[in-house]
């Protein structure tokens, strides 16, 4: 049965074991989720601000290699933490591990304590937008050059709100876009996408609209449709329940 919306779930790689993700990650494959994604910090972003923490691209390599379904990305990727040729080089060969799964999350970066204990400059918010925009050119040109090329599409996902830039960007470079709810809200940004792709040029149907959900959003799946989400994404922390995921999938089932 055809759906109209699809199913993500991301797993936050912190305060938890390995074993405790690679669980979560293979349960949430066997149940038919079309996503997985883990973010892309080195702390983690709630609870001890020390606690145990995963590293994203590694992870994303893992995934790759112990799922046989979903697709499979960063929920994004920081433009600032790698040189943006080898972005593109990691996730070409993600890409093949994942058999063609592999999806390209990046944005301009925020955590500053990634920044300052990492030793990146972290700088303006205007800086990192315009960093993104130049690195976003280089990984396209490098992922055409790479041999051998992607097994799949490999497209490009810009995670991001800002209604001056990043959805400019999106608009001119990304396969999909990626913000928070709620449903007026995303709705509203979506709206401004479609008005920067009638800008840039762009088929505003090129570009998948996604939204990242907090489990207790997950009854409102039919709002986001109808504020023309294509793949909604639940949010979720240790112990890893999947049970929002469930739910989700269930409902995206009744509505065809």
């Amino acid at each position: 049965m055809s759906r109209r919306v699809k199913i993500g779930v991301q797993l936050h790689p912190q305060h938890c074991s390995f074993a405790e993700l690679r669980s979560a990650w293979t349960a949430a494959d066997a149940l038919g989720a079309d996503s997985i994604w883990v973010w892309d910090h080195f702390y983690p972003l709630y609870g001890p601000a020390d606690g145990a923490h995963f590293e994203g691209t590694a992870l994303l390599a893992a995934m790759a290699a112990t799922t046989s379904s979903a697709s499979l990305g960063l929920m994004v990727g920081c433009t600032s933490y790698r040189n943006p040729e080898l972005m593109a080089d990691v996730h070409r060969t993600i890409d093949h591990i994942s058999d063609g799964r592999t999806i390209l999350g990046i944005g301009a970066g925020w955590f500053e304590r990634d920044y300052s204990e990492y030793g990146f400059e972290f700088g303006t918010a205007r800086g990192r937008l315009d960093a993104l925009e130049a690195d976003l050119q280089r990984m396209r040109d490098r992922i055409s050059q790479l041999t051998p090329a992607p097994v799949g599409r490999l497209p490009i996902l810009i995670g991001g709100a800002g209604e001056k830039v990043t959805l400019r960007l999106v608009a001119r470079y990304a396969d999909a876009w990626n913000t928070f709810g709620p449903p007026e809200s995303w709705s509203h940004k979506n709206a401004v996408l479609n008005e920067w792709c009638e800008r840039e040029g762009r088929d505003p149907a090129a570009i998948e609209r996604t939204v990242c959900i907090n489990p207790d959003e997950a009854d409102q799946l039919g709002a986001y449709v109808d504020a023309g989400a294509h793949h909604v994404i639940v949010m979720i922390g240790t112990p890893f329940d999947l049970t929002p995921v469930e739910s989700l999938l269930a409902a995206a089932e009744a509505l065809g």
